[in-house]
């Protein structure tokens, strides 16, 4: 089938669209389960500290002891968390090895 230079044309405008700019998140932080390898990738992380009775007390930029992991997003779907920090094995500026009530991980800054 042969096309006009005007049908040509109409087709050849559909591909200068106007783009709508997307603010897409990439995934900036590793965390793996020393246990399984289980391995979660988030674009931020969060570390939750709980009052006595386990409900959310306040959150914090740097991991510690009795604080949890939560990788984001920061809502009902967050992508993990963990139980409370036990202990802090090793910490650099990219990279932290804890060990929790129930497991040991490791999280990386990716970027």
């Amino acid at each position: 089938m042969d096309f006009t230079d005007e049908e040509k044309n109409k087709k050849m405008s559909k591909l200068n669209q106007i783009k709508i700019p997307v603010d897409i998140q990439f995934n900036n932080w590793k965390l793996v389960r020393e246990r399984d390898g289980l391995t979660k990738q988030s674009a931020e992380v969060m570390w939750v500290e709980w009052n006595e009775e386990g409900k959310f007390k306040s959150k914090h930029d740097e991991p510690a002891v009795d604080r949890s992991l939560i990788m984001s997003p920061f809502n009902q779907f967050f992508t993990w968390q963990t139980t409370t920090i036990t202990e802090i094995v090793e910490e650099r500026e990219d990279y932290i090895k804890f060990n929790t009530l129930n497991s040991v991980y490791e999280l990386w800054k990716l970027s």
